[in-house]
Formats: C-alpha cells, sequence, structure tokens
C-alpha cells in the first residue's frame, strides 16, 4: 500500500505499508512501514525492494533482541548434542569470554569489523581462541535460522594463526625416561597411601586420569590378567562428579597388564575390603565398588592427583611433570620396548593416530640421538685401537732393526 501525507511543515510525502510475511519465531504476520518518499515512484520502488527481500530471505527480521538471549536459547539447544562434562567447559567459555564482549549487543547491528575486533583479541590471549570462534559463529548461525539476521557477520572474519616456531615443531610434552620414573616411584611409596599405587598404574597402564579414578572392581580381570576401560570420571555442571563413556570408541578398550601391577590391583582390593570390614561399611554390589576412593566411601576429585603430584615434585626437588605426563611416559616406554605404532594406538585408546606419532618421533629422535653416541664410542674405540696397533707396530719393528754396524777405522 502505498500513501500520500502531508508532513508538519506543510510539505506532502509517500509513505509505503508491506506486508512481509509470517513471522517464524511467533507466527504472527509481519508489516513494516517506511515513510518519507518525496516521489510516488521511490515509493513503488521501495515497495519492490521490500517484497523482493521478504522472498529472497523467507522474511527476516531486523531483531531487536540482544545476543545474550540468542546465546543461552542456542546453548539450550547445544547441551543436548554434547556430554554434560563439555557442555560445563562451553559454558564457562561462553561467560566468561564471549558475552562480556558480545551479550548487550542487538544481534542484528553486530558488524564483521565488530567481530574481528574481538577475534583479534581473543588470539592475543586466548591458547584456545578457535573455540571461542566456533562457538560464536554457532550463535551466529542460529539466529540466522531464525530468521532474525541476514547474514552471519563471523562468517566474514580472518581467522588468525599462531605461526610455529621451529622448536615447538617438536614433540615437547612432558614425560620420564625410565631410570626418572623409577626413581618417582620409589619415593612415591614413602607417602600415604593410595598415591603410589595410582602413580604405579599410571605408568604401567597409561591410563588417563578420569579413566584411573573410575576404575571398578569388576573392571579387573585377574585370570586373563587385563584391565577394561568402560567409564570415565569427569566434571559436570556445578563442579558435580560424574561417571561418562569415554568420549571416542578407541578409548572403550581391553588392555594386558603385567604381573606387578596385577599384584597392586590385588592388595588395593584386600585393602578396601578390610577397610570396610573395620568401618561396617558394605562395597557396592555386582563388582561396582570403585577402587580408589575417600573415607566416605566416595571418588576422588580429579585434582587430587594433580595437587599431590605438586606436592611430591617439590618436596623433592623432582623434574617436572604433569599427571597426563605419566600416560606420554608410558608410550614412551611401549616404543622403546619394541611395540609398534598401531599396538601402542589400540593400547592408549588414541583416536588420532598423529598424538601416538608425535611421542614415536621423539622417541625415534632420542633413538637416533643414542644410535650416534654409541657408533661415537664405537669409532673412538677403533681410534684407540688403531694408534695402538700404530705404536705396537713402531715398537716390532725397532726391535728387529739391527744395530748399525761401527767402521773398521774407529
Amino acid at each position: 500500500m502505498i500513501k500520500k501525507y502531508t508532513k508538519k511543515n506543510g510539505s506532502t510525502a509517500y509513505l509505503v505499508k508491506v506486508y512481509l510475511g509470517v513471522d517464524p519465531l511467533t507466527g504472527k504476520k509481519k508489516t513494516t512501514t517506511k515513510r518519507g518518499f518525496k516521489t510516488q515512484k521511490a515509493a513503488k520502488q521501495e515497495v519492490a525492494r521490500l517484497q523482493l527481500l521478504a522472498q529472497e530471505y523467507d522474511l527476516v527480521i531486523e531483531s531487536n533482541r540482544l545476543f545474550s538471549d540468542i546465546a543461552l536459547e542456542w546453548f539450550e539447544q547445544y547441551k543436548n548434542t554434547v556430554k554434560e562434562s563439555t557442555y560445563v567447559v562451553q559454558r564457562v567459555a561462553l561467560n566468561k569470554h564471549i558475552l562480556p564482549l558480545f551479550g548487550e549487543r542487538r544481534i542484528s547491528k553486530i558488524s564483521i569489523p565488530y567481530c574481528q575486533k574481538q577475534v583479534n583479541h581473543w588470539f592475543s590471549y586466548y591458547k584456545k581462541y578457535s573455540n571461542l570462534i566456533g562457538m560464536t559463529n554457532s550463535i551466529f548461525q542460529y539466529a540466522k535460522s531464525l530468521r532474525l539476521i541476514r547474514r552471519n557477520p563471523m562468517e566474514g572474519v580472518i581467522r588468525p594463526k599462531r605461526q610455529k616456531q621451529i622448536d615447538e615443531e617438536k614433540y615437547t610434552a612432558p614425560f620420564y625416561t625410565k631410570a626418572e620414573v623409577l626413581y618417582f616411584l620409589q619415593i612415591a611409596k614413602k607417602y600415604p597411601d593410595p598415591l603410589y599405587p595410582m602413580f604405579h598404574i599410571l605408568t604401567f597402564t597409561g591410563l588417563r586420569k578420569g579413566e584411573l579414578l573410575a576404575l571398578r572392581w569388576k573392571d579387573i580381570d585377574f585370570k586373563r590378567g587385563t584391565l577394561s576401560v568402560k567409564q570415565t570420571l569427569t566434571t559436570v555442571e556445578d563442579w558435580k562428579l560424574a561417571f561418562q563413556t569415554p568420549k571416542t570408541e578407541k578409548s572403550l578398550r581391553t588392555i594386558s597388564i603385567d604381573n606387578q601391577t596385577l599384584s597392586i590391583f590385588r592388595q588395593c582390593i584386600l585393602k578396601q575390603k578390610a577397610f570396610f570390614l573395620k568401618t561396617g561399611r558394605k562395597p557396592v554390589e555386582n563388582g561396582a565398588q570403585l577402587l580408589f576412593t575417600t573415607e566416605e566411601n566416595k571418588p576422588y576429585y580429579l585434582d587430587f592427583l594433580n595437587h599431590n603430584l605438586t606436592k611430591i615434585l617439590k618436596e623433592n626437588k623432582l623434574k617436572h611433570m604433569t599427571v597426563h605426563g605419566f600416560r606420554h611416559t608410558h608410550c614412551s616406554l611401549l616404543f622403546e620396548s619394541g611395540a609398534s605404532i598401531k599396538e601402542v594406538q589400540v593400547r592408549l585408546g588414541h583416536t588420532d593416530v598423529r598424538t601416538t606419532m608425535d611421542i614415536y618421533a621423539h622417541v625415534s629422535e632420542q633413538k637416533k640421538e643414542e644410535t650416534a653416541d654409541r657408533f661415537a664410542d664405537y669409532m673412538n674405540k677403533l681410534h684407540e685401537e688403531e694408534d695402538g696397533m700404530v705404536k705396537r707396530m713402531v715398537k716390532t719393528k725397532k726391535e728387529q732393526t739391527p744395530p748399525i754396524m761401527k767402521s773398521a777405522k774407529s
């Protein structure tokens, strides 16, 4: 509809009122009105433009809703697609890094330059900036699917990339050598239970921290000498602990364990049974009793190992190590013992072979150095033998040479 009207200053102008379709959010009919066109021709052109846009974009509403409102809506949908532990981590990232920058802005007014500025800001201080970019992009895509915006401004952003330094290209994850880890375990024996059993099992099985703390009696098969990884302990909403299946199918695995480690498992269970008998408690039925629990028979928090490892290292002035580093240690020792890449990948539950290959490359580099050292020692011995042989030959030659005859005149 085009209508002629008189402005306050007495001049005439035209207004247009155009039906745009049905709002997919409310189900109500949507119209728009625009004023101030000087000629009827200009008004008709605007009507045609609006109708074309409505048809092209299936009614895109230039929404005045805040980014934070859309983000929270999207997050409720996202929550149903991931494990609770992932949801908790992402919620912290959203609240801490994204909403402070985008939350109070109208989502339809956020531009590409503004998004680029925030991406550069994340890049300057946050290691996992790509995660923030991905989450923000998903929120805008959600708004676009609701026809609240015409374009996703994050699609126009140039993603910065960190330039790798030469020394950063090498695998630098902390791990112990065979001698170092055996020395550490000897020291760990001096600390209260269950620290030594925990660190021994981490070293000799390569389990992740959450997998270790989720082990149950029934996960150990003493007859076959195997350990089954079927669940992991993780932190969920409100920092509560929960048991979940591992993130990938390959993390569900059964591995063989050595007799010494089997003996440690057996000792742990016997000590638990004795404690239950002494305190009048009963273990969880059907073998579902956790292997490592507090006196209240509750699982240890995930930071339990971190805090105690830091304490042991500090008190004994040992080389820096992380709890996950014992998994890398197990991996490197497997390679040193002659295990194949595939065998190590299966045993550790690595989904991405690159994780295994990174450690293999480091061990291979170490082997190269050891080979070079052995070759140098061998050649030095050859040089020593060669020098000794030359000296013996010279000495023998001197002994075999007859003395110089004196002249008759003398």
